[in-house]
């Protein structure tokens, strides 16, 4: 199973995602106009899709109780 992930950008260059307080390298090529702030769905570290903040917190927040659920 495949699963992409959403991060906040928070480096142009070079391009750094963060999550959790995780921050990793991404690849923004397949996207145009990423900004620092933009949410993006990260998959195999490549950006693949910019996201609404609020459509990505909610997401964040859902993988979070799934998370915490599963302890």
């Amino acid at each position: 199973m495949c699963l992409g992930v959403p991060m906040r950008v928070v480096e142009i260059e070079p391009s750094v995602g963060e999550l959790g307080g995780i921050r990793c390298r991404i690849n923004l090529s397949l996207l145009e106009d990423v900004s620092v702030g933009d949410y993006v769905i990260v998959h195999a570290g490549y950006a693949i899709e910019k996201l609404e903040e609020g459509v990505a917190k909610q997401t964040i927040r859902l993988m979070q109780d799934l998370s915490n659920s599963k302890q």
